[in-house]
């Protein structure tokens, strides 16, 4: 199955912005995260077309799935 991937700020250095991955059936985002090198600790926001998701959460063909590290600010 095809799966977009959009990584932001800090979880884009040394990768990719947007890439398409071709994943196994029964992928999850805690799966796709681990492929890409990134410790689970560097992710604390994740969306699966636009909704809130988690590590766990299983995808789907065609789903685009955004990584956000910890967002700080004041």
């Amino acid at each position: 199955m095809h799966i977009t991937v959009k990584l932001f700020a800090t979880l884009r250095q040394e990768r990719f912005d947007i890439d398409t991955l071709d994943l196994p059936p029964d992928t999850t985002v805690g799966d796709i995260v681990k492929k890409l090198g990134i410790s689970d600790k560097e992710v604390t926001l994740i969306f699966v077309n636009g909704v809130h998701a988690e590590l766990v959460t299983e995808v789907r063909d065609g789903d685009t799935v955004a990584l956000f590290p910890p967002v700080g600010g004041g």
